[in-house]
């Protein structure tokens, strides 16, 4: 064959290939979508992508699953995801620690900035500041002042390093000046457990492990870590408004797909996970758990995303933290 010939076949090829692409975005899609979650259930992430779930499988006509892959401060599930096939049947329900990771581990398995496509960023979660009912401070200030009178003497508890809860912590310590112990667990269960115990004094959890206990009178919350107040807890002033000017951290989720999955794929999965987070009864289900609907744009969520990463990347290097 002739070299016109060949030129011929490549241009037909190529021009099968691009008509191939918008087809198959356009039939998305024909078989069940996974979502990963990075941690154990029942957590945040879990209770997100659950809720997600099941609206979103009778809005895309496939089964959506939800698959649980837990395991090094969520990088397991993260690298399994990142090295996905960008086809949009498996998505990642990701979580804070995609932009703490790089910050407290040396070798992280993906670049989130890099590997990963914003579909949505889902919700806020707001963390609860709690101490044991047998420690001396009602208050953020007479914690900090009880702490500052006494470095290295109190202890907290946290669902293990490098997690938000951990690093939630780490911002207070660095804006406040005061010297407490990390004591890290495996998994938020446990560290709710050592300080429902007694075995820790205080620390930072998310609402819904803390909040039915201090309504128990089993702990007692000093501050939430929003900005403000929240409805989940109107009672409980934020950390900001209770002693800690500018304090704010918090846990977020967020849908992503493996970079390279087409426009169109992640267009039609941010119109439905936008639209289902925005439903009364899922929206009321979040904020009881003192979370915050997002629902945005994907380049919004990449804004946040990259947003984020240079703020954690700041508050390690000025506490301390290196790498592991």
């Amino acid at each position: 064959m002739g070299g016109t010939g060949i030129t011929i076949l490549v241009s037909i090829a190529a021009g099968l290939v691009v008509a191939v692409a918008p087809a198959a975005s356009q039939n998305y899609p024909v078989r069940p979508v996974r979502i990963i979650v990075p941690t154990s259930p029942p957590g945040g992430a879990d209770v997100v992508a659950r809720l997600i779930a099941q609206p979103l499988s009778e809005r895309l006509g496939q089964q959506v699953v939800v698959d649980n892959r837990a395991g090094a401060s969520t990088m397991i599930g993260g690298e399994l995801a990142a090295k996905a096939p960008p086809d949009g049947y498996t998505l990642l329900m990701g979580i804070s620690t995609l932009a703490i990771n790089p910050a407290t581990f040396r070798k992280v398995p993906y670049d989130a900035l890099r590997d990963f496509a914003p579909i949505t960023h889902a919700v806020k979660q707001t963390l609860v500041l709690a101490a044991h009912p047998s420690f001396p401070a009602k208050t953020v200030k007479q914690l900090i002042a009880i702490a500052k009178a006494q470095p290295d003497a109190i202890n907290y508890s946290s669902p293990g390093f490098g997690t938000n809860p951990q690093m939630g912590m780490a911002l207070f310590i660095h804006m406040t000046g005061i010297r407490i112990y990390h004591v890290p667990y495996r998994g938020g269960g446990e560290s709710i457990i050592a300080i429902v115990s007694g075995h820790v004094p205080i620390t930072i959890a998310s609402m819904l492990g803390t909040i039915p206990h201090v309504r128990s009178g089993r702990l007692r919350a000093l501050g939430v870590t929003s900005a403000t107040r929240t409805p989940g807890a109107p009672d409980v002033p934020s950390i900001a408004e209770a002693g800690v000017p500018g304090y704010e951290s918090l846990q977020w989720y967020g849908l992503l797909a493996p970079t390279g999955t087409s426009r169109e794929i992640i267009a039609r999965l941010n119109r439905e996970t936008v639209a289902i987070l925005r439903m009364p009864e899922i929206a009321d289900r979040l904020v009881n758990d003192g979370s915050t609907v997002v629902a945005g744009t994907p380049d919004e969520f990449g804004a946040y995303l990259r947003a984020e990463t240079d703020k954690w990347a700041k508050v390690a290097k000025a506490a301390g933290i290196r790498p592991e």
